[in-house]
């Protein structure tokens, strides 16, 4: 089975890769179900403070995708969120190329339905793409989109954590005002929607630098070819090079979508459907639809013949003895590098073409590549794959903790043993634990004083 962190999530494989760390399908043993569970890869303070402000992003609404726990093991830690298999947007127009204008109104609708209440809470997102934008399972019938990926989000007013002059983020996502070094506001995170629109019309990335260079010099273009006008216009309202001459909401740029997409025509009888299948692929070797279908894990029943052992670990009696049977471990293997352009539909039980993983932590669905690209955000490292997880659990091991219930055998003529001393976490693992829990506690306060 796979490795147990902190006693409750138990990874089972790798789903995506970040620049922050790596994103695995767990079964939560606590809650009885599969989540996605984001490990951070790093444990520098600049990190760990990145991580306390995602993992603290509790927004609940059915198209965000925020994290729901958090645990601490030793010097590794982790956030979860809900699991979503059907893939990002960067999958979808790998799948079918540019996607109808009626369907695009609605994954914009739930986006800034999303975004709405996102910045409701204070928040900006600053990293609105493609492939931070996930979909749920749905076949053809209507798509449900999810918002992700907080990890370079702040709250207005809160201080900054990269130096001066330095800008984070995608570049193509850009507004032009974060170019210029302003302060993160909503109006960013609108002009990347309507770079997101345009991806989804075209089919392609579009070139914000060539598009605001047209803005500023020849004022608003006419609609660009297959691109209704009524919905253009709601478009080059979020485009504006001027901050000030863009929609100042979300929920106003919604407004006007829905205007505008009552005056779009019906969609034609031989428009095939798009379809949002499984992008993660079926469970490896030991877990079903209900969970591990190997040996209980923590806080599941024992198995048959199991007795409580040291630290409530199952031990097979002799009267009912149950061998092991060995997992094979789960292959990943390569996939070909993301081509947005051009692409053709296929059919519904393929795979479509796998996107590059996010340079910014994102929550991805293809498995991870060996050669991540460094974000703006983080200096680039040289770590490859996360690779397989280990086959143990976080547990003692036997020799370390002698059965409280068994009296100890000496042979005739020899010494006691000499208990065995069970050494502490080194520095290493200790400060940024203390830390971890300082900031913690920190924010904890923090949130409390505002109340």
């Amino acid at each position: 089975m796979g490795e147990v962190f902190a006693g409750r999530y138990e990874l089972i494989d790798p789903i995506g890769r970040g620049g922050a760390g790596a994103v695995w399908r767990a079964w939560d043993h606590r809650r009885r179900r599969y989540v996605a569970a984001k490990v951070l890869q790093q444990s520098d303070a600049h990190t760990l403070l990145r991580f306390v402000r995602e993992q603290a992003m509790r927004i609940d609404h059915p198209h965000v995708l925020a994290p729901a726990s958090w645990a601490a093991d030793d010097d590794k830690v982790l956030f979860t969120m809900d699991l979503v298999a059907g893939g990002s947007l960067a999958h979808v127009v790998g799948d079918y190329g540019p996607l109808p204008p009626r369907f695009v109104c609605t994954l914009l609708d739930q986006l800034l339905s999303g975004l709405a209440t996102v910045h409701a809470e204070g928040v900006v997102h600053r990293d609105i793409k493609p492939a931070n934008i996930l979909l749920d399972v749905t076949g053809t019938g209507r798509p449900h989109l999810r918002l992700s990926d907080f990890g370079i989000s702040m709250r207005k007013g809160e201080p900054r954590l990269t130096e001066t002059n330095y800008v984070i983020g995608t570049p193509g996502y850009f507004a032009p005002e974060q170019l210029l070094g302003a302060e993160p506001d909503f109006t960013a995170d609108l002009f990347a929607v309507g770079l997101v629109a345009l991806y989804l019309l075209q089919g392609r990335s579009p070139d914000s630098q060539a598009l605001v260079t047209h803005f500023l010099t020849y004022g608003t273009p006419s609609a660009p070819e297959g691109i209704p006008e009524p919905l253009w216009q709601v478009l080059a309202g979020l485009l504006q090079p001027d901050p000030q001459a863009r929609f100042r909401s979300a929920t106003g740029a919604r407004k006007a979508l829905d205007a505008a997409a009552e005056m779009l025509p019906e969609p034609r009888p031989d428009e095939p459907p798009v379809e949002i299948f499984d992008q993660i692929g079926p469970l490896p070797s030991g877990f079903g639809p209900q969970g591990p279908t190997g040996p209980a894990g923590p806080g599941g029943p024992a198995a048959p013949g199991a007795v409580p052992g040291p630290l409530g670990a199952p031990t097979v009696t002799d009267a009912a003895p149950t061998p092991a049977t060995p997992v094979p471990p789960q292959q990943h293997p390569a996939q070909p590098p993301y081509q947005p352009q051009h692409q053709q539909p296929v059919p519904a039980a393929a795979h479509g073409p796998v996107p590059n993983p996010s340079e910014t932590g994102s929550f991805h669905l293809p498995p991870p590549v060996t050669h991540p690209t460094p974000s703006f955000d983080q200096a680039p490292t040289a770590a490859g794959p996360y690779g397989q997880a280990p086959t143990h659990p976080y547990t003692a091991r036997p020799v370390q903790v002698p059965d409280q219930h068994t009296a100890p055998v000496y042979a005739p003529g020899t010494a006691p043993l000499t208990p065995v001393r069970r050494p502490g976490p080194p520095p290493k693992v200790t400060v940024p634990v203390l830390l971890l829990a300082l900031i913690c506690l920190a924010v904890g306060f923090w949130a409390l004083a505002q109340t």
